[in-house]
């Protein structure tokens, strides 16, 4: 599948040759290329610097601009074993496939950047497609799906000084709290020192707090009544030396006319997540629209029901979401 071919029609940047050997960052930086894997790999094999060079030539930009509104587009998935969207068990499993929405993603008017780990960002990075753009490295993939120890979340992914080095924007960490679970407690520790790293840094950090139990088939379900989500922000608020640097990201309420009453329970700037909504795509975008005009509520961090939408229009599904902020 070609990017240009998800949700619109192929553009060719129509661009003179660079003169001489062109390297990867100057083949592949249209977004609306194909993503060449073998080109890739080829740089990855003889020249692995050349992800770090980018990453310091990488023009930046405020994590808020003057819209005071962020729409990220989420793909940390895969790192934790979730592949999954809908009924589609490995719809994330092709990582040329992931690219190439993401970078189509990624071009539309309005999305500000990206969160995703580090096989992902250095891709990106690679493609060129970060160029101006938020970047969030997701930093805690220990906690697999359905694995017993999934609670247990150790920051297997980026640390606070990888995100400072790669000149990165902000990192983003996964909280979730089973009462009757001690991994929860240490994943709630270290949740803590990591926000109190970032602080240090001066650099943002997203929580993304649950309130989850156990099934009897032994899977995991995050608790959307709004007396969870109200318990998981007012948790995830408290953590830490410094809150000054401390975003929230939280899911809309089961009812999400809850949603007024449980932001009230925290004065930290927060964001909604996505979450896979099925193929109920209109009805996601009808909970987004309320609950973005909350006072604490500033944008939208959401994945795979952009990425990969049930009618496969990855570019309308962006566009939409743009236009809700």
């Amino acid at each position: 599948m070609r990017a240009g071919h998800v949700g619109g029609a192929r553009h060719e940047d129509g661009g003179d040759a660079p003169t001489g050997a062109p390297t990867t960052y100057e083949r592949l930086r249209s977004p609306y290329r194909h993503v060449d894997v073998a080109d890739l790999v080829r740089t990855r094999t003889h020249h692995p610097e050349a992800i770090a060079e980018a990453a310091a030539r990488r023009p930046r930009r405020p994590l808020v601009n003057d819209s005071g509104r962020l729409m990220i587009v989420a793909a940390d998935h895969p790192a934790r074993g979730a592949l999954a969207v809908g009924d589609r068990t490995f719809a994330m499993a092709s990582r040329a496939d992931l690219l190439e929405r993401l970078c189509l993603a990624l071009s539309r008017p309005g999305v500000d950047g990206v969160l995703a780990t580090a096989d992902i960002l250095d891709d990106l990075l690679l493609l060129g497609a970060l160029d101006g753009k938020v970047v969030l490295g997701s930093m805690n993939r220990g906690g697999l799906a359905g694995a017993s120890f999934e609670l247990d979340d150790r920051f297997t992914g980026y640390r606070p000084r990888d995100i400072e080095r790669l000149g990165f924007d902000a990192g983003k960490l996964l909280l979730r709290i089973d009462y009757d679970d001690p991994g929860s407690l240490r994943t709630l520790e270290t949740t803590a020192r990591v926000i109190d790293e970032m602080a240090e840094r001066r650099l943002p950090v997203f929580v993304e707090p649950f309130l989850c139990r156990r099934r009897d088939d032994g899977t995991l379900r995050n608790d959307l009544s709004a007396e969870a989500v109200t318990k998981s922000i007012a948790i995830a608020s408290g953590l830490g030396g410094s809150s000054a640097y401390t975003w929230l990201k939280v899911p809309v309420t089961e009812n999400p006319d809850d949603m007024a009453r449980v932001m009230e329970t925290s004065t930290l700037p927060a964001v909604l997540l996505g979450g896979d909504v099925g193929e109920d795509q209109e009805g996601a975008y009808e909970k987004w629209r309320g609950a973005l005009h909350l006072p604490t509520v500033q944008g939208l961090v959401v994945g795979r029901s952009l990425l990969y939408p049930a009618d496969g229009d990855v570019a309308a599904a962006v566009d939409t979401a743009v236009g809700l902020l």
